[in-house]
C-alpha cells in the first residue's frame, strides 16, 4: 500500500508530516459540478472517531483555493461547525463562487458527510497590495522553544492509546510555555495560554499549503485559555469541550515547518459556553495570524460549585 493509499482510507501515513500533506491533498470530482465545485478529502483516524476541526477546516481552505487564482492569497476565514464528522468516512467539499471582483474574490465551502453539512465556511482572497502597516508586539521573555518539553517527553511513557496518539501521531511539535494541561492543572489560574508550535518535518514551498496547515494548528490549544482561568485540564472528570466556530485571519506570509508562538487569552466564559482569541508570531517576532474562537465547555457539578464560590469570594 503506497503512502497516499493509506491517507486515503484514513490510516498514519509514513510520518505525521506525510499524513498532514496528504490530508490536504484533495481530489476534485470531474463532472460533479453543478452550481459548486465538489472536491473530496481523507479523514484522519482518530481514537474518539470524530473528525479533528483544524483537518476540516484546512481541507475546506484547500478546497477554497483550488478554486481562486493563484495570485490571490486567503486572507480571512469565518466557520461554523455543525455537526461531529466520522473519522471512518470521507468527506466531499462543496465550493459555491460568490465573488470574483477586482481585487478580492470570495468563496463559500460546505464540507459534508452522509449528504449532510458538518462545517460551513466563508473565505476571502485579495491580491498583494501595498497599504498602512502597524502589528501587535510578541510577548518578551518567552523561553525559547528548545528549551521547553515536547508532548512526546510529557506523554510518551504512558501506556494509554490517547497519551500515544497525543505524543507521537500529530503532525505538529506543540511545546507549552506553562505547564502543560494534559493530565493535570498547575500553576497560576490565568485566562492565558502560550505554545510553541511547528511540523516536526519539512514542509513543501507552497504558501497556500502553508496558510491551510496554519489553520489545522490553530484548533489546537486555543481553549486551554478557559481551561487554565479554571483550573480544569483535559481530563478534568464529567467535562465536555467541543468547538463552535473558528475565525481566522492571516496577516503575513508564514512558513509553519518553523517555530511559531501561539500566544492566546480568554476574555470571557458564561453560559457553557468560552470565548478564546489567538495571536501567531514568527520567531522573528512578525504577526503572522490572528484567530477566535468560542467553545462549547459544560462542567460537572461540583466544578460549577466551586467557580461559583471563587467569584462569590471575590465580591
Amino acid at each position: 500500500m503506497t503512502e497516499a493509499d493509506a491517507g486515503l482510507q484514513g490510516l498514519p501515513a509514513q510520518d505525521p508530516t506525510s499524513m498532514l500533506i496528504e490530508l490536504l491533498d484533495l481530489g476534485e470530482l470531474q463532472g460533479a459540478r453543478t452550481d459548486e465545485d465538489i472536491f473530496m478529502g481523507p479523514s484522519q483516524k482518530q481514537l474518539r472517531q470524530r473528525v479533528f476541526g483544524g483537518q476540516v477546516l484546512a481541507q475546506s481552505l484547500v478546497a477554497a483555493m483550488r478554486t481562486v487564482d493563484a495570485g490571490r492569497k486567503v486572507h480571512s476565514m469565518h466557520g461554523y461547525f455543525l455537526r461531529p464528522g466520522d473519522t471512518n468516512e470521507p468527506i466531499t467539499f462543496g465550493v459555491e463562487r460568490l465573488r470574483d471582483g477586482r481585487s478580492f474574490s470570495a468563496r463559500r465551502v460546505h464540507a459534508y458527510q452522509e449528504g449532510m453539512p458538518i462545517l460551513s465556511m466563508i473565505a476571502s482572497f485579495q491580491d498583494e497590495d501595498e497599504g498602512v502597516e502597524h502589528q501587535s508586539e510578541m510577548p518578551a521573555g518567552i523561553p525559547d522553544p528548545e528549551s521547553l518539553p515536547s508532548t512526546a517527553d510529557l506523554l510518551g511513557t504512558f501506556d494509554h492509546p490517547v497519551a500515544r496518539e497525543w505524543a507521537f501521531e500529530r503532525p505538529f511539535d506543540i511545546r507549552h510555555v506553562d505547564p502543560a494541561l494534559y493530565v493535570s492543572a498547575t500553576g497560576r489560574k490565568e485566562a492565558r495560554n502560550a505554545v510553541w508550535m511547528k511540523t516536526f518535518g519539512p514542509m513543501p514551498d507552497d504558501p497556500d499549503l502553508h496558510r491551510a496547515a496554519l489553520a489545522y494548528a490553530s484548533d489546537y490549544t486555543l481553549l486551554e485559555s478557559i481551561l487554565r482561568k479554571h483550573g480544569m485540564s483535559w481530563v478534568t472528570p464529567g467535562m465536555s469541550v467541543a468547538s463552535l466556530d473558528h475565525a481566522m485571519w492571516w496577516h503575513r506570509p508564514v512558513r509553519v515547518d518553523e517555530w511559531l508562538l501561539y500566544v492566546q487569552e480568554s476574555p470571557s466564559a458564561q453560559g457553557a459556553r468560552g470565548l478564546a482569541t489567538g495571536r501567531i508570531f514568527s520567531r522573528e517576532g512578525l504577526h503572522v495570524a490572528t484567530v477566535a474562537q468560542e467553545g462549547m465547555i459544560r462542567v460537572p457539578a461540583e466544578v460549577k460549585d466551586e467557580v461559583a464560590g471563587a467569584l462569590r469570594s471575590r465580591s
